[in-house]
This record gives structure tokens, C-alpha cells and sequence, in this order.
């Protein structure tokens, strides 16, 4: 229990973190050319999850047989990976079986904590960032090349769209 509350707030610190360095950053360091602070600012958070899914899933597919396709690997992500960070599964895992993939998560943790309304689902981006990188950091480290896009309708429900690459 006292795990989960740990990882709640380093959670918080991170989005706290990423939203606020581009603010307290000198202005000689920013340039014209770079995008928009908001876009900056949720592409650190991914690029952390990115990173952080990519460690994670070695460690815990190390004494995992390789996956015969696909579909086991974004099986295995749903279960194994979710309920290692989330202590939950995913609660529903669609595909059109041609590299798009949607994972419902029907009470998101990083989401459970805010107000549901709708002045709050334009913050609820930074708030799923760092997930949309935790996903497409394992299945990159699994041999996934990936896209992956949350979507909130409403909270504290998620959908994560994840489109696969085909070289």
C-alpha cells in the first residue's frame, strides 16, 4: 500500500517537474524554432515513460519465453506489465488485427484523484503522458515499434491507442 502512494507522488513530482522547468528556464535558452511549452512539456513526460517502460519490461521478461506474435506481447502488456505498475489490468484490450491496438483502463489511477468535469479533462493530458511513454518504451524494448495516444473522455476512464509500425 505504502508502494502505491510512493509511486502517486513521484508521479505528481515528474508532471510538477516538466511543467514547471520551461517556466523558471532562462530566457537564453529557449529559441524561436522549439514547439509550443505545452507540447514541450508532455514530450518530457512521454519521453521519462518512454525510458522508464523501456527498463521495466527487461526486467520483468526475463524469465518470460520469447512471444510467438504480436498479439501475446500486447496480451502480456495488458496483464504482466499493467498489473506491475498499476496493481490492476487493463480492463479491456480491442484490436482490428491490423496493428491498432485500444486498452481501456475504466478507473486510471494517475486520473482516480481528480474531479470528474469538464474543466478538468484539459488537464488530464499531462496526467497520462508519462503512460503513453511507459507503453511505447516496453513494446519498443519487446520489438514493437509503436504510436501511442491517450484518449479521455471522461474521468477517470482512459483509452490508450496504440498503432503499431510495420516495416
Amino acid at each position: 500500500m505504502s508502494e502505491e502512494i510512493l509511486f502517486d507522488c513521484l508521479h505528481s513530482q515528474i508532471v510538477n517537474y516538466c511543467l514547471n522547468v520551461n517556466k523558471t528556464a532562462p530566457e537564453s535558452f529557449t529559441s524561436q524554432t522549439q514547439p509550443p511549452e505545452k507540447e514541450k512539456d508532455l514530450s518530457t513526460l512521454e519521453y521519462i515513460g518512454y525510458t522508464t517502460g523501456y527498463r521495466l519490461i527487461e526486467r520483468l521478461t526475463r524469465e518470460v519465453p520469447r512471444f510467438k506474435d504480436e498479439l501475446e506481447t500486447m496480451k502480456f502488456v495488458c496483464t504482466d506489465f499493467w498489473t506491475a505498475i498499476f496493481k490492476k489490468q487493463v480492463d479491456n484490450l480491442r484490436t482490428n488485427h491490423q496493428g491498432v491496438y485500444v486498452l481501456q483502463d475504466n478507473a486510471f489511477r494517475f486520473l482516480t484523484r481528480i474531479s470528474p468535469g469538464t474543466k478538468q479533462l484539459e488537464h488530464a493530458p499531462k496526467y497520462v503522458a508519462f503512460t503513453c511513454g511507459l507503453i511505447r518504451g516496453s513494446l519498443a524494448n519487446l520489438g514493437i515499434s509503436s504510436t501511442v495516444t491517450a484518449e479521455v473522455q471522461s474521468i477517470p476512464s482512459c483509452k490508450f491507442h496504440v498503432q503499431v509500425s510495420r516495416n
